[in-house]
């Protein structure tokens, strides 16, 4: 029926869930589980979940295994099997690096070989996706369907609503309208909705660049620390209000304003990652201590809102060539890589460098 929610509105039903605390159920045709974002699960569902039986375990990205020196016999997780007296204190001490160095012994910690883990990597994209610690805690269950509906819990049939395969429609304009800003009082500002529930993200168009040829943009990610504290860690703020006035003294031109906080992890974890660097760790180190890859950005955004605008050919505002490499993969040819290089301080020396040198931007 018309009114039943589509396989994209399930998945985001299901994210939705997670961050509240609450399981959703996974199935495909290897079986079903339980599954419970570690970082949201209260104490009475954790004591529910483990009342349960075994094995209750939990998935961890191979990021994360790699600190806890926990075997991913699965390639790119692992299931570590949550001993008889943990608790959700203990879930959480494993799911979050903050006290690693104050606690490093964890373990030992026993992981599961053998059997299918689409279900377990479903989970932790969903928790990625709800920008969640990526880890969760997951149960075999013998009828998913009937638990699920037993408890009104959500559920994902995988060979229907699969978070790992469902396609990323272009985000949709909603609304635009004029916009004065002290880069230029000729500024546009376009409001685009994505369809799988997510945030929206922005384009503040200025002038009229014609679309027959090359515009001059800039795919900026959210920072909230650089672009609205000014935040001297990182060279977010300058190189956003040093775009747009580029863009303004040239009459014409298009920034995107993507809702990626932190290279696509979340405001909340890029703050782990920055309580992570006050350690000691690098700002690639940190992502990988969370669980998280350098980069879990998608710059398929980015070039479908710009097909969206009309725009096909782009003279790109970036230092990241994988920027670069992303537009042309998804459509959009880069004529021209313009650089912009602003905000190095004292602060950021060392952040600059690691991007530099582990993630090649041209700094």
């Amino acid at each position: 029926m018309s009114l039943d929610p589509s396989p994209e509105e399930m998945i985001a039903r299901a994210r939705a869930d997670l961050r509240l605390g609450v399981p959703v159920v996974l199935s495909d045709t290897t079986g079903a589980v339980l599954v419970a974002a570690a970082e949201t699960v209260s104490a009475a569902r954790f004591a529910e979940l483990r009342a349960m039986g075994d094995p209750l375990v939990l998935a961890v990205t191979a990021r994360r295994a790699a600190t806890l020196r926990a075997r991913p016999y699965d390639g790119d997780l692992a299931r570590i099997r949550v001993p008889g007296d943990a608790d959700a204190a203990w879930v959480r001490a494993v799911a979050d690096p903050k006290d690693d160095l104050d606690r490093p012994m964890k373990g030992p910690l026993m992981t599961e070989r053998g059997g299918a883990a689409r279900l377990y990597r479903a989970g932790l994209h969903l928790a990625k996706q709800a920008h969640l610690l990526p880890a969760v805690l997951a149960l075999a269950l013998e009828d998913g369907a009937a638990f699920a509906g037993r408890h009104g819990l959500t559920r994902l049939d995988l060979g229907v609503a699969d978070p790992l395969a469902a396609e990323t429609r272009a985000p949709r304009e909603v609304v635009f309208a004029r916009l004065p800003m002290a880069a230029s009082e000729a500024g546009r500002l376009h409001v685009f909705r994505p369809g799988d529930g997510g945030e929206e993200h922005y384009a503040i168009e200025i002038g009229d660049p014609p679309r027959d040829r090359p515009v001059l943009a800039r795919l900026h990610s959210a920072c909230f620390t650089g672009d609205v504290l000014g935040s001297l860690k990182c060279d977010c703020g300058p190189q956003l209000h040093a775009a747009l006035a580029q863009i303004g003294a040239a009459g014409a031109g298009v920034l995107l304003y993507l809702n990626q906080e932190g290279r696509g992890i979340g405001l909340a974890n890029k703050m782990r990652a920055y309580a992570l660097q006050d350690q000691g760790f690098d700002t690639v180190e940190a992502n990988h201590r969370l669980g998280f890859e350098d980069d879990e950005r998608d710059f398929r955004l980015g070039a479908d809102i710009l097909k969206g605008l009309g725009f096909s050919a782009v003279r790109l505002m970036t230092n990241n060539p994988a920027k670069v490499a992303m537009m042309e993969a998804h459509g959009v040819e880069v004529t021209e890589r313009v650089p912009l290089k602003v905000g190095r301080t004292r602060f950021n020396t060392r952040y600059l460098a690691t991007k530099a040198k582990k993630s090649g931007h041209l700094l």
